[in-house]
């Protein structure tokens, strides 16, 4: 009977040892990573989305503008579209300068809307207004709006940005766009090159809508992820068809377009200001994610912010994206008023990923 006795005891024991550490070390895992279980897990329950009409891109500076349209496949024009290049701005001042450099050349009308709030409801200077002067070489040709937030605690921030492309709409409108004039839809970071935006402008019988295939870089032009940012886009626009958007809207993408540099910004202040304030705010999880500090650090090594598994849909993909993105060396291909003014924007280029304070 004492035998039977030690026996309950002893299961009992490890019940209690059961109830006591494993259960909750489990719910504190979860809690802590339950995130990066259910991205790992993606490929379980979500397929890949449709795959891309990938159309090759030709391109150099030698050849003449009609033998690069006839390698597409498309006919030239006797004269060029106009073309309008429309975004929604938040407070990237350097990369909007960037942006604008290298597409002035071929760029009829600049239309730029920004608010007062955020996509999260919280407020926010009106950062161009303030900046205005650094952009006096596209005044002629701008097109400039503001709107008030609604500032909706708790709502979903994909409808505040909703409602503000909505009102971009609208802007173009006033800014004179018509018919067959060529619309660029990106945010500030999303980069034509200036010569795709010149064969674009010149070539007959293009798609009516284009993804932009960018190389994807994150923090600065040292770290680069992929080759797979598609969400820019290019449209022959269409009165009362076409809409402003930052989601997929055609099967076909150009090849090699331009760039996509992500959270690339000078101060520190800048990267806690996003994470708090765009679309994904719910990824900021714990506090100490918003510490300066532990920001500069992921920053050179090129490790995720939010510290994150890659948002793929295969677990090759997946695996083979873990852990920080490799550095670069190269600064070839890049937008040409970065390189002609290296010194401004030293933190852009490899080795340089120190960030000031703000």
């Amino acid at each position: 009977m004492s035998r039977v006795r030690w026996s309950f005891l002893g299961l009992d024991l490890r019940a209690l040892l059961f109830l006591c550490l494993v259960i909750p070390s489990g719910i504190v895992g979860i809690y802590l990573h339950g995130q990066k279980i259910t991205y790992f897990l993606r490929p379980l329950w979500e397929s890949p989305p449709k795959p891309f009409i990938t159309l090759t891109h030709y391109y150099h500076e030698n050849v003449s503008m009609e033998t690069l349209c006839k390698l597409h496949g498309w006919g030239i024009r006797d004269f060029p579209r106009r073309v309008y290049d429309a975004i929604l701005f938040s407070n990237e001042v350097d990369m909007l300068k960037i942006r604008w450099k290298e597409m002035y050349p071929y760029i009829s009308q600049f239309v730029l809307l920004e608010a007062n709030s955020t996509f999260t409801a919280l407020p926010k200077p009106l950062n161009f207004a303030f900046n205005r002067d650094k952009f006096k070489f596209v005044e002629p040709r701008l097109t400039y709006g503001t709107i008030g937030g609604r500032f909706r605690r708790g709502e979903n921030p994909f409808i505040e940005e909703a409602y503000q492309r909505l009102a971009l709409d609208q802007l173009l409108r006033i800014a004179g766009i018509e018919d067959d004039d060529l619309l660029v839809m990106s945010d500030v970071d999303e980069i034509p090159s200036r010569h795709t935006i010149d064969l674009l402008r010149w070539c007959d019988d293009i798609p009516a809508v284009l993804h932009l295939q960018l190389k994807n870089y994150l923090y600065s032009f040292e770290f680069l992820y992929d080759l797979r940012s598609w969400r820019a886009s290019i449209h022959r626009y269409q009165r009362g068809k076409t809409r402003y958007a930052h989601y997929r809207q055609t099967d076909y993408l150009l090849a090699d377009s331009g760039w996509h540099c992500s959270f690339c910004f000078r101060y520190i202040s800048d990267f806690i200001f996003k994470m708090k304030a765009y679309s994904h705010t719910d990824r900021v999880r714990f506090s100490h994610y918003l510490s300066p500090k532990r920001i500069q650090e992921l920053i050179c090594k090129g490790a995720d912010l939010y510290d994150m598994i890659p948002e793929e849909y295969t677990f090759r993909d997946i695996i083979g994206k873990m852990g920080p993105i490799p550095h670069s060396h190269s600064a070839v291909h890049l937008p040409s008023f970065l390189l002609e003014n290296a010194g401004e924007y030293k933190y852009l280029l490899p080795g340089n990923c120190i960030r000031e304070s703000g």
